[in-house]
C-alpha cells in the first residue's frame, strides 16, 4: 500500500476484508454496493415496506432503517417479515443512536446495525474536561463493558456491523484529548474496532463522515493508515457526506467527498445524502460507482511511479504558487468559463456566467458566481465588456486583437516556446498531462517554459485515470519546485446533470481538497448534449442553459471545498424516522429567505439526534426538538427553545439580525 491506497498514479481497488451482510458479500473486490436510508415512521410498518420497496427498485443493495428505541428495533420484525412476504431479500440495517438496548435487540433481527461511537455509550453535553491517563482508560474499559454485548450477539447471529462515526458528533470525552479533528474521529472508530477484534469478530463496516468533504476525506484516508500500521489488514468502508443537501449543491457536495475517495480506489458502499426521498439518492448513488465498474486496470500504467508524496494528504495545505495577474499566489481560484461553442458573442451570452446587461443604463451587474474569464476560442467579443471580466482565445486571434488589456492568449503545451509573440503580462499554456507527444519522464520544455513569469499552467489529462495523471503532474512540478499558477480543466461526456455534476466534482474536487489549483475551467466533448432528467415524471435537476450550467457548477466546487465561497451554504439532513418536521419544504423556505447572504453556513436538522452535534461547523442551526417544536441554536448554543414551528422561520431571521449576520436581499432577487 503507498501511503493510504493502493496507487497514486493509477485506479487500483483498495483490497480490504471480506463482509457478508445477508446474502451480499461487501469488500475484498466485490463491486462498491449502493444504499440509502428510509424517512419514514419505522412504528408505520407499511409505509416503511413500500418506501424500501422503491429504494430497492432504484437500485439499493442495502435499506437503512431508523430504531430510535426498543419499540422501532423491535418493529423491524414487522417491516422484515413483510418485505420477505413480498419477495424482496435486501438485507436491512437498523441505525442505532443513543441506545444499545435497542441495537441488542435489532442484530436479532435485521442484517446490519449501525451504531455511532460518539454517543453509543459516550456522552455529548458540549462540556470541556480534562481526563487523565487512568480516567481515560476507565472510560475505555466502561466503552468495553457496555459495548462487548452488542459484538456477541452480532458474532451470533452472523449480523453485521457498521461503526460509524460522524465528525459533529464526538464524544466530549475524545475532544477533550483530540479535539474536532480527523485524528478525534478516526480514534473514536479504532476504540470500538479493538474491542470488538478483541472478541474475533470482524464482520465490520466502517465510516467517517463530515458535512465538510475535507474532513471526511482526510479521516478516511488517515483511518486506513491507522488500520493498516495497526492491524495490518483494511476493513470495508461506508463511504458519505452527511447533511450534504438537496439539489445541485447536495449532489456536488457527496461527488466531490465520495468521488475523491473512489477515485483513489477507497470505499466498499456509498449512500449519497440528500434533502430528498430516498429513492432520489439511488441514480446518484448509480452514477457515481458506474464510473469505476469498467475502468481498465492497465488505466494509468504509463505515467511514472511518484516514490514519495511531496505534500500531506491529511491535512489542507494550499500548493504554493507566485501570483500572476489575477491567478495564483493567495488569491482566491478563479473561474474559467467556455464559451468557444458559440460562433459570436453578444451581450446576452454573458448572463449564463453572471453578467447582465442593462440596456437603457449602459451598465453591467454582476452576479456573485461571475465568471472571472471566458474562453471565446477563434473569435473575442466586439462590444466592450464588464471591467471584471477578461478573455482568453487562440495566439491567433488575440495577435488580431493587439492592444487589448484584457484579452490573453492560450497555447499548446510547446507552442509557447515556440511563439515569437506573447503577452507581457499573462499566458496560458495547456498540457495534456502524460499524453502529450514528450517522452514521459521528459520535462525539460516544461522547466523552460515554467520559467517565464507570465506563465499559467492548464492541466488536463485524456487519460482514463485523469485526475491521477494530473495530479501526478502537479507531484512533479512540486518536486522542481515550479510554482507557475494552475488551472485545472476537464470536459465532461456525461448525458445527464448528475453525470457532469459528478464527473466535475469528482476529478477537480479530488484535487482542489488537496490544495492543488488556482482556477477551474469546465466544459464538455463536442458530442455532449444535455437534458433535463425525469424521475417517476419530476424533473429534478432543470437545466435551461449549459453554459450557466456549468459556470454555476464550478463555483458550487470551490464552495463545497471551500476555496472560494461565492454563496451561503446548508447544511441540511436527509429526513428518517426521527424528523420532527418536512424537511424537504422547511430547507426551501429557508433557502428562499437566505439565500443571499453570502459566506454564512445555516444547519437544518430533523430532529436532535442530528442536531447541535452533526451540524458540525454551522454558523445558525434550525433543530427540530419535538412535534411542531423547533430549537435555534448560534454555533452550537442554544439560543430559542421550542419555538412553534410556524413562526420558526421568522424567529430564525430576527437571530440573524440579532447577530449582524443579516443584510437585505437586493432589489430584484
Amino acid at each position: 500500500m503507498q501511503s493510504y491506497c493502493a496507487s497514486l498514479t493509477r485506479y487500483a481497488r483498495l483490497r480490504t476484508r471480506e463482509v457478508r451482510i445477508g446474502s451480499l458479500l461487501l469488500g475484498n473486490g466485490h463491486p462498491i454496493r449502493v444504499q440509502t436510508m428510509t424517512t419514514t415512521d419505522t412504528m408505520d410498518t407499511l409505509a416503511t415496506v413500500e418506501q424500501a420497496i422503491r429504494c430497492i427498485e432504484a437500485g439499493a443493495e442495502l435499506v437503512r432503517i431508523t430504531a430510535p428505541s426498543i419499540k422501532e428495533a423491535e418493529n423491524l420484525q414487522q417491516i422484515k417479515e413483510e418485505l420477505r412476504k413480498r419477495g424482496f431479500n435486501t438485507p436491512l440495517v437498523a441505525d442505532i443512536h443513543f441506545t444499545p438496548n435497542a441495537a441488542e435487540v435489532a442484530a436479532r433481527i435485521v442484517e446490519k446495525v449501525r451504531v455511532n461511537p460518539g454517543n453509543y455509550v459516550d456522552k455529548k453535553k458540549f462540556e470541556q474536561l480534562e481526563y487523565t491517563d487512568a480516567e481515560y482508560a476507565e472510560e475505555i474499559e466502561r466503552i468495553r463493558e457496555r459495548f462487548t454485548p452488542l459484538v456477541r450477539i452480532c458474532k451470533e447471529y452472523g449480523t453485521a456491523m457498521r461503526i460509524g462515526t460522524n465528525h459533529g458528533s464526538l464524544s466530549d470525552r475524545i475532544m477533550s484529548r483530540y479535539g474536532d479533528t480527523a485524528n478525534g474521529m478516526v480514534e473514536s472508530a479504532m476504540e470500538f474496532l479493538r474491542i470488538a477484534r478483541a472478541e474475533s469478530y470482524h464482520n465490520i463496516i466502517l465510516s467517517m463522515k463530515s458535512s465538510n468533504p475535507q474532513v471526511m476525506v482526510q479521516a478516511y484516508r488517515l483511518l486506513v493508515k491507522t488500520m493498516w500500521e495497526e492491524f495490518g489488514e483494511i476493513y470495508p468502508l461506508h463511504l458519505g457526506v452527511t447533511e450534504a443537501g438537496d439539489g445541485e449543491d447536495g449532489r456536488i457536495k457527496s461527488a466531490v467527498g465520495i468521488g475523491t475517495l473512489l477515485e483513489e480506489g477507497i470505499g466498499d458502499t456509498i449512500r449519497v445524502s440528500l434533502t430528498e426521498d430516498p429513492e432520489f439518492e439511488i441514480p446518484v448513488c448509480l452514477d457515481l460507482v458506474k464510473r469505476y465498474r469498467d475502468r481498465p486496470a492497465t488505466a494509468g500504467q504509463a505515467v511514472p511511479a511518484i516514490e514519495k508524496l511531496p505534500y500531506s494528504p491529511f491535512e489542507y495545505k494550499r500548493r504554493a504558487s507566485f501570483p500572476v495577474d489575477i491567478i495564483g499566489g493567495k488569491q482566491v481560484p478563479v473561474v474559467i468559463a467556455d464559451l468557444s461553442r458559440l460562433t459570436s458573442l453578444s451581450p446576452a451570452d454573458l448572463r449564463s456566467v453572471g453578467y447582465t446587461y442593462d440596456a437603457p443604463t449602459d451598465k453591467w451587474m454582476i452576479g456573485d458566481a461571475a465568471a472571472d474569464f471566458i474562453f471565446t476560442g477563434n473569435h473575442r467579443p466586439s462590444f466592450e465588456l464588464p471591467g471584471t471580466l477578461k478573455v482568453i482565445c487562440w495566439p491567433d486571434t488575440w495577435e488580431a486583437a493587439a492592444g487589448h488589456t484584457s484579452c490573453f492568449p492560450i497555447f499548446a503545451a510547446k507552442g509557447f516556446a515556440e511563439a515569437t509573440h506573447k503577452h507581457p503580462r499573462l499566458n496560458f499554456v495547456m498540457l495534456d498531462c502524460f499524453n502529450d507527444d514528450t517522452p514521459v519522464n521528459d520535462f525539460s520544455f516544461l522547466e523552460e517554459t515554467a520559467a517565464d513569469p507570465t506563465v499559467v499552467f492548464c492541466l488536463s489529462s485524456t487519460n482514463e485515470n485523469a485526475m491521477q495523471s494530473v495530479r501526478r503532474m502537479i507531484m512533479e512540478l512540486e518536486i522542481r519546485n515550479i510554482r507557475n499558477p494552475l488551472i485545472l480543466v476537464t470536459d465532461s461526456k456525461g448525458q445527464t446533470p448528475d453525470e457532469h455534476l459528478i464527473h466535475f466534482a469528482a476529478e477537480t474536487g479530488a484535487l482542489l481538497l488537496d490544495g492543488m489549483g488556482d482556477g477551474l475551467s469546465l466544459g464538455y466533448a463536442a458530442d455532449t448534449h444535455m437534458e433535463n432528467v425525469q424521475v417517476k415524471g419530476r424533473t429534478y435537476l432543470p437545466v435551461k442553459d449549459i453554459y450557466q450550467f456549468t459556470n454555476n457548477t464550478a463555483f458550487s466546487i470551490l464552495q463545497a471545498t471551500r476555496t472560494r465561497i461565492s454563496k451561503t451554504e446548508y447544511i441540511s439532513c436527509p429526513s428518517c424516522g426521527r424528523t420532527l418536521f418536512d424537511l424537504q419544504e422547511t430547507t426551501a423556505k429557508i433557502r428562499a429567505v437566505t439565500n443571499h447572504l453570502k459566506g454564512l453556513k445555516i444547519a437544518i436538522m430533523g430532529c436532535i439526534v442530528n442536531g447541535p452535534g452533526e451540524m458540525a461547523d454551522a454558523d445558525f442551526g434550525y433543530v427540530g426538538s419535538g412535534p411542531g417544536k423547533i430549537t435555534l441554536y448560534k454555533g452550537k448554543e442554544v439560543v430559542k427553545r421550542n419555538v412553534n414551528s410556524e413562526v420558526a422561520v421568522d424567529e430564525l431571521i430576527s437571530l440573524l439580525k440579532e447577530n449582524g449576520a443579516w443584510t437585505d436581499a437586493p432589489v430584484g432577487l
